[in-house]
Parts: C-alpha cells; structure tokens; sequence
C-alpha cells in the first residue's frame, strides 16, 4: 500500500480523515474520498509498501512535537498543529521532522469525533458531589486531543499443565455440636490454548493498567497502516521494544490460562499449586490504536482520561477535591443536627 501525502487530489490542499464518514473529507472544496479513491491520484507518496520482511522505511510528511518539560515525542502530520503535550499540559514544545523509524503494521481508525469525547467526559462527571470544580471547567474539557497509541500485539499458543489445590466446605449442626468437613483435592488441568491479538502498550509514558483498561477494541475494523490516517490527529511515538513488551503480554496470558483452566474446575475454591504451561509466540504486529485524551492539571498533578477512539469507553480516576470534601462534611452534619434535634423536640 503507499503512503499518501494527504492532499486532496481535486484542489491540493490539505486533506483529513473523518471518521464518521470513514473518508478523508476536504474542508475547501467538499469533496470526499475514500482508500481506494485516494490510491488512484498521482499525488500518493511513492513510498515502498508494508511487507512482512520488511517495516523500516521513511515515514514522510510526518512532524514530530518533542516536549521540553517531560519529553514526550508525539508524531502529526502537516494538517495538525500541537498546542500542547498530551501527557504533562505543558505548551512547551518544540517541532521537528522524523527521519525515519519502523512503521506500525496495522491501524484501527477513529470512529469516535471530539464532540463524542467531550460528551463522554462529561457524563463521567455526573453525579460527582466531591468532584474538584476544575473538572467542571469548559476550558479544560476542551483539552482534547485525539491520539494514536502504539501497541505491540502478538499472537501465542499454550500447551502444558496447571496443578490446582482444590477445597470443598461443608458445615452442619446438631443440638449439641456444629461440624465443618473439609475436603482438598489435587485437581491436574491440562489442555491447548491459542490466543489471538494479545496487546502491550508501547509507550512507557501511558499507564499499564488505564490502557488494558481501554480494552476491547474491534479487530475486525483492523486496516493496513497508511499514515494518511494520522490526517487530523497526532501519534504515539513507541519507546518500549517489542522484545520488553513480550514479557508483559506473556504474563497476561499466563494469568488467562490460569482463568481458562480454573473456571472448569467444579469445586469450591481453588489456588495454583504449579504451573507447567509452555508459551510460545507465534505472530507479533506494531499496530497503532485510535484514543482521545484529556488531561487536567489539579493541585500541581496531571489527571489523564482515555477514551476508546472505535468503541467510545472511557476510564480514569476522578480525584476528592478538599473545598468540596468540606462544602459536603458541613452539610450533612448540619442537616444531621437538624433531624436529631426535631426527633428530640417530637420525642420530648
């Protein structure tokens, strides 16, 4: 597939993709081009293709926003302009033109706009009396910024078996006695496992666990990477190897084959005396997965909310603001002392 250059081949300007529509929409001219459509204009980047023996290759018309305050390096193409870092809010940042790199294999494109994140932010914040007002304010909300994450995904197979030291309780009484009967047995589950698309965040700047936390995403809507996807959004540089990254998705899937394994045990509980699985990967891709950002600056901290970019899932962590932890103790004391005092004054 070659590499576009993001100019819309009926005027020359610059070009973006929507994702409602699923197509690179021109805000000059109105038109709207599809993939394939974009492929047929001479205007495409005479770059060599994705192949499997092969994913180094320049990666042109890209900029890089390198932070000065934590150092984040954050690919766009010419049709954005950063503002500010995504990871710490800092606006000190410095443009620059990549060189080259490994190009990602694969791409879920955005399917979710910013007024969909902004109207997900905001329903997470409903119903939060203790929520800092600083989460309240437009002028954060609108911090938004959508982003693509770089992922190492990977394929494995499991063979092997997982000892368990299974427990069954029974308890019963008599007029003079009450009995527990405790019985333990050693429960060997074998079998063959084989796990499709096991992701590892490849950025070491983004939570472990706010990014499983984004998951699942639709692998069915899996495109081959064109960087003419990244029109209008900015991208992830990876800084985490593909070897570093394995380690954590062979622990995520060690610990699945113990859920598989243990969910079929009938007994009542059950604990992992050994485990004898053997792992091996046997397909790995560098793929790159689409999530809007917001992050909040409170009391000196960075707060950063994700939303899956395809599916519109949204997590992070609300803090307890302190004026409104105090707004809520007084009131409820008073209105506490209220009713107390009137049960006394009806009792009386």
């Amino acid at each position: 597939m070659d590499v576009l250059d993001n100019k819309c081949p009926s005027c020359g300007a610059k070009i973006t993709f929507n994702p409602k529509i699923q197509k690179w929409d021109c805000e000059y001219c109105g038109s709207k081009f599809s993939l394939e459509e974009m492929q047929k204009y001479e205007n495409a980047s005479s770059s060599k293709a994705n192949t499997a023996q092969s994913v180094v290759k320049k990666l042109e018309n890209v900029d890089v926003y390198r932070c000065k305050n934590c150092g984040a390096e954050i690919m766009a193409d010419e049709t954005v302009t950063a503002t500010f870092c995504v990871y710490c809010g800092s606006t000190a940042i410095l443009k620059d033109k990549i060189d080259d790199g490994r190009a990602p294999n694969l791409i879920i494109p955005f399917k979710k706009v910013k007024d969909d994140a902004v109207s997900a932010f905001t329903n997470l914040t409903k119903g939060k009396p203790l929520m800092p007002k600083a989460f309240k304010d437009i002028k954060n909300i609108e911090k938004i910024v959508g982003v693509y994450i770089p992922f190492w995904s990977y394929d494995f197979t499991a063979d092997g078996n997982i000892v368990f030291l299974a427990r069954d309780v029974r308890a019963w009484s008599d007029y003079d006695y009450e009995y527990t009967e405790i019985s333990r047995y050693n429960v060997d589950m074998s079998g063959h496992l084989e796990y499709s698309g096991v992701l590892a965040d490849a950025s070491s700047r983004f939570d472990d666990d706010l990014m499983d936390s984004l998951e699942p995403f639709d692998y069915r809507e899996l495109k081959e990477y064109n960087h003419a996807y990244l029109s209008g959004f900015m991208a992830e540089k990876y800084d985490v190897s593909e070897d570093v990254a394995l380690n954590r998705a062979l622990e995520r899937t060690s610990g699945t084959c113990v859920e598989v394994l243990q969910s079929r045990i009938r007994h009542q509980s059950s604990t992992v005396e050994s485990n004898n699985m053997n792992i091996v990967k046997t397909k790995s891709n560098y793929i790159m997965l689409p999530v809007w950002m917001v992050n909040i600056n409170y009391n000196g901290k960075v707060y950063i909310f994700a939303m899956n970019g395809q599916t519109g899932k949204i997590v992070g962590n609300i803090p307890i603001g302190v004026k409104e932890s105090i707004i809520w103790s007084i009131l409820l004391f008073v209105g506490f002392f209220v009713i107390l005092t009137a049960i006394l004054y009806f009792v009386g």
